[in-house]
């Protein structure tokens, strides 16, 4: 038997299934960081010879194919803390008064709260000296919110207004703006 080589009865099936295991994973390898759970065994096989892969990340979705199902599971969405009413007259009072005219329920408001309590702590005047970004919803650069009203630099009716539509554009809405903030500490 010089230059060959014998495989074992179980050899070839074993091969197989590693193969055919690394086949459904290449097809369904999710980004750094989502989560997975599935069951994997060959026909005839159960209990302890299953096998589960188990990962982490955020993203949902379900694929199957030759028997197999693996779903994604989404971690929830960051929450924001409620907030309860603003003292009224105040910025926050202005801009819940916004965004129920827009159709936003209290849920929105928490986010936004949230959302500019971490870039400018709802002050009209407040500057990052390294970016320059401006006002109530740090506008990068500041004179976008010009497009708001010629007062953007002082009044906070301008600014939350300008914020909320770019909020909308961008997000759909403050607790997308606040969702992408957590991740990337940026809006």
């Amino acid at each position: 038997m010089s230059g060959r080589h014998s495989r074992t009865s179980w050899s070839l099936p074993v091969f197989a299934s590693f193969v055919s295991l690394a086949f459904v994973l290449a097809a369904i390898t999710p980004p750094v960081g989502t989560s997975f759970a599935a069951a994997v065994s060959a026909p005839g096989q159960s209990g302890e010879d299953v096998q589960s892969l188990t990962a982490t990340g955020a993203h949902s979705n379900t694929t199957a194919r030759d028997g197999f199902t693996v779903t994604k599971i989404e971690p929830p969405k960051p929450a924001a803390p409620a907030v309860g009413e603003p003292d009224p007259g105040s910025a926050q009072a202005i801009a819940l008064q916004m965004l129920t005219g827009r159709g936003f329920g209290s849920d929105q408001f928490d986010c936004l709260v949230a959302l500019w309590n971490r870039e400018s702590r709802w002050n009209v005047y407040a500057l990052n000296s390294s970016s320059g970004a401006y006002g109530i919803p740090q506008s990068l650069p500041a004179e976008k919110m010009a497009s708001a009203g010629a007062d953007w630099a002082t009044n906070p009716v301008t600014q939350i207004t300008w914020g909320l539509g770019y909020i909308e554009a961008r997000y759909g809405n403050p607790c997308g703006a606040w969702a992408h903030s957590e991740e990337k500490n940026w809006y």
